[in-house]
């Protein structure tokens, strides 16, 4: 959805994983130094919970492709208009692709942590081509739009791939509670950015629009960036500390 709606919605849904991932690791770090003090600390324990957030990430897939299939202006399974012959919605297609490979992603964790069917390592690996997927149609994405709004989906795209080289990572150093935090925080900085986004290109409640051919702008938003990662790192540093006290 080329609105506020369209990327608040898959922001949000960034910014909950990367708040449950917060608390998830650090706790899984401590419950690993002190396993008698801490049910999850089992590996069953932690295992239960990957498969509930297969079971989360498929439901969270299937409301963003529902929503950018059947709003009002979506193209309703429709892709190519034969009456005026062109293709139909493509923003909204791209949008419900990157969703159907994060609801992928989620079934193989509900496979691999339900089942002896899949390696464990397959919901990294899904993981991480879910999140390249996402980027790669994002490069694709922007042809013909505004310097501004072609400059904050391009700083999008720091966080997505950096997180996709980051899980991909994990297939081979599965635990590692430094790859695990840095995913976590790129996931809250994705999540973050997301929101920033349709703040700026589609300004809610009336708000002024920004000009979209102002180099200071970019300038701002860049530095931007920097403050919502900044966040991020204070969000792990403060939920570390919460859970380690």
């Amino acid at each position: 959805m080329g609105n506020f709606k369209g990327h608040a919605l898959p922001g949000s849904f960034f910014l909950l994983f990367g708040l449950w991932w917060s608390v998830k690791y650090p706790l899984k770090y401590a419950c690993r130094k002190n396993k008698n003090a801490c049910y999850l600390g089992s590996r069953a324990g932690f295992q239960r919970l990957e498969f509930v957030e297969g079971i989360i990430k498929v439901v969270f897939a299937l409301i963003g492709m529902v929503a950018e299939q059947f709003v009002p202006d979506g193209p309703h399974l429709k892709l190519y208009n034969y009456e005026e012959k062109h293709w139909d919605h493509l923003m909204n297609w791209q949008h419900a692709t990157m969703y159907l490979f994060y609801g992928i992603s989620g079934l193989v964790d509900i496979v691999a942590h339900g089942t002896n069917a899949l390696p464990v390592a397959m919901d990294r690996m899904m993981l991480s081509l879910a999140v390249f997927i996402e980027g790669f149609l994002f490069c694709y994405h922007l042809h013909g739009r505004s310097m501004l709004d072609v400059h904050v989906h391009q700083l999008l795209l720091f966080a997505i791939f950096g997180a996709a080289v980051c899980i991909f990572l994990e297939v081979f150093f599965r635990g590692s509670v430094v790859l695990e935090m840095l995913r976590t925080s790129l996931c809250i900085l994705q999540g973050s950015w997301f929101w920033q986004i349709g703040f700026v290109l589609y300004p809610p409640n009336g708000s002024p629009e920004w000009n979209q051919t102002d180099h200071t702008n970019m300038m701002f938003l860049t530095m931007c960036y920097c403050w919502h990662y900044a966040f991020a790192f204070l969000i792990l540093a403060v939920n570390y500390t919460i859970v380690s006290w």
